[in-house]
């Protein structure tokens, strides 16, 4: 398949999100700025534990092949696919990448159209439809009353979870693993015909410093930066070890100071830096990371967060990054295939795409992924699910872990109220 995109500078400050469509959208937003997806000129679904190799394939082979017009030079100009990955290689989920028909962006207040289309099919292409009108926008539509639900407990109950991280923690114990991530489910109902965008509006107004996503039903705003690549320069922030934000100025910040001490939750960061930088390093000259963790602030609890910055090595892509990284050890474990294993094990449900990478490619391999997170899948027919996890390590009290996934839900929770 050949396919020329043609991105074109247009006048345009207003929300992008409402470009996107009410049913399907594709988003990858923050703070406003990003890009907007419209329609599907192509699509790839991949599947088992070459997803990542044969999805990486496949873009490179297309975007080689590809005509690409873009005087725009902007993170989300020219040809761009938005994508979705299984979280386990067995997973039933398909893992996804999607060319929209036309994409709306905008970074440093600059935005632009792009129109992507087939070439050499004999049909009349999309940039030719719209060859006369190619830096108008596309048409807005105002964004639908946001659906109300409320999540309940699926798969695991809360006493299974406790029980389970229990199992975990023994396991733990055993020498088995270092550390384990444990999820749980929760379902709702939205009306089939609700506008999906409400809820992603929602998401992103609540929490502006995550990016706020939407490919192929999957609806979330992450805090974590997977690997975030532009000109053969890449970052990627860690995230593991969390606790509640605290009631008051004071409560606060004695829960920060608490997180930043906490023995368990430093070990939990630690093995979740130490996972990403041995994934990295044979696919970059260069790695960075900073001495000792910061807290970072959320809306509804604290972090211990690590960035680090990279150079990528000449034959290295986004998607090559993407799948060294997954999984870290802040959604898996330590180390990898026994917490994989005892995931596998312990966890009744098939988690998706959920804790697996979420984001964007471009023709050059440059991008932005993060691990979808304080996310929900919602089905054609108005089902939604949820899942939440938490780090289990050897000192982890079940009890308290299941109040970690609580507070992890509520941003779906909060969003659907």
């Amino acid at each position: 398949m050949h396919l020329r995109a043609v991105t074109t500078v247009v006048a345009h400050d207003g929300p992008l999100i409402a470009f996107a469509d009410p049913a399907h959208p594709l988003v990858a937003l923050r703070r406003g700025d990003g890009i907007v997806g419209i329609g599907e000129v192509w699509r790839g679904e991949f599947r088992g534990a070459s997803r990542f190799a044969d999805a990486a394939h496949t873009w490179r082979a297309l975007a080689d092949a590809a005509e690409v017009a873009d005087p725009v030079h902007r993170a989300g100009s020219g040809l761009v696919a938005f994508g979705s990955f299984a979280f386990a290689d067995d997973s039933g989920a398909a893992s996804v990448l999607v060319v929209p028909e036309t994409i709306v962006g905008r970074r440093d207040g600059v935005a632009w159209v792009t129109r992507i289309s087939v070439t050499g099919t004999g049909e009349q292409s999309a940039d030719a439809k719209h060859e006369l009108g190619a830096d108008h926008l596309p048409a807005e539509t105002p964004i639908g009353e946001r659906p109300r639900a409320t999540l309940a407990a699926a798969t695991l109950s809360r006493d299974d979870f406790v029980s389970t991280v229990g199992r975990a923690v023994e396991r733990i114990r055993a020498g088995d693993v270092e550390k384990v991530v444990i999820a749980r489910d929760a379902t709702a109902s939205i009306p089939a015909d609700a506008d999906r965008r409400a809820i992603v509006t929602e998401l992103a107004e609540a929490y502006p410093d995550t990016l706020a996503f939407a490919v192929d039903g999957l609806i979330g705003a992450s805090p974590e930066t997977l690997v975030s690549v532009h000109a053969r320069e890449a970052s990627a922030r860690v995230l593991a070890g969390s606790t509640a934000r605290g009631a008051d100025a004071a409560e606060d910040a004695a829960a920060a100071t608490q997180l930043a001490t906490s023995q368990k939750d430093l070990d939990e960061h630690e093995f979740a830096v130490q996972s990403v930088l041995r994934a990295l390093r044979p696919h970059v000259t260069a790695v960075t990371a900073s001495e000792a963790p910061f807290t970072l602030k959320l809306p509804n609890l604290w972090h211990l967060a690590t960035d680090v910055e990279l150079e990528l090595a000449e034959d290295s892509s986004g998607l090559d990054l993407v799948a060294a990284l997954h999984p870290t050890a802040a959604v898996a474990g330590s180390p990898t295939d026994a917490a994989l294993a005892l995931i596998a094990e312990l966890e009744p449900f098939d988690r998706g795409r959920y804790a697996g990478p979420v984001g964007w490619i471009d023709q050059d391999g440059d991008g932005e992924w993060v691990i979808a997170l304080r996310c929900a899948r919602i089905d054609d027919d108005g089902m939604l699910v949820a899942h939440a996890g938490a780090g289990i390590v050897i000192d982890s009290d079940p009890v308290a872990e299941l109040a970690e996934t609580r507070m992890k839900f509520r941003p779906i929770a909060d969003a659907l109220r």
